[in-house]
């Protein structure tokens, strides 16, 4: 009597262990998209709760995200996309701002959006496809 496997065997087994792991690894890339799209999203959440934050003390929003950081309104580190060549855009409508819109690029999302007259950008790619508002998401 022979004792292990056969060749037939063997493949069939490595072929259903390789379909397995090609299922966890597209299974487990969408669901990093989703979490970073979805940490975008609550950063501009928090970063349009601090602007409006900001205007209810000094009238105004301010021109820049940094003057949120300097102001203690917010902490450095939420200013940062999850992707190093990724960036969220602040557009403020004047100067002093009374209005503004906050972009992003979420991975999932749609085509880019037209965000003139804001001349900023959400890095390399994909473009700005998501855009938060006073008034919440557009």
């Amino acid at each position: 009597m022979k004792q292990g496997f056969s060749l037939v065997e063997l493949l069939i087994a490595a072929t259903i262990i390789t379909l397995l792991a090609g299922i966890g690894i597209t299974s487990f890339s969408t669901l990093s998209k989703q979490s970073r799209d979805s940490r975008r999203k609550a950063d501009l959440e928090n970063l349009r709760s601090a602007l409006e934050l900001y205007r209810s003390d000094k009238d105004y929003y301010p021109q820049g995200l940094d003057d949120l950081v300097t102001d203690n309104y917010l902490a450095k580190k939420t200013l940062n996309d999850p992707k190093a060549t990724q960036a969220y855009a602040y557009c403020p409508n004047a100067n002093p701002a009374t209005n503004y819109a906050l972009y992003a690029a979420l991975e999932d999302g749609s085509g880019a959006i037209n965000m003139s007259p804001c001349t900023a950008s959400c890095g390399t790619n994909p473009p700005c496809n998501y855009k938060l508002t006073p008034l919440g998401e557009e």
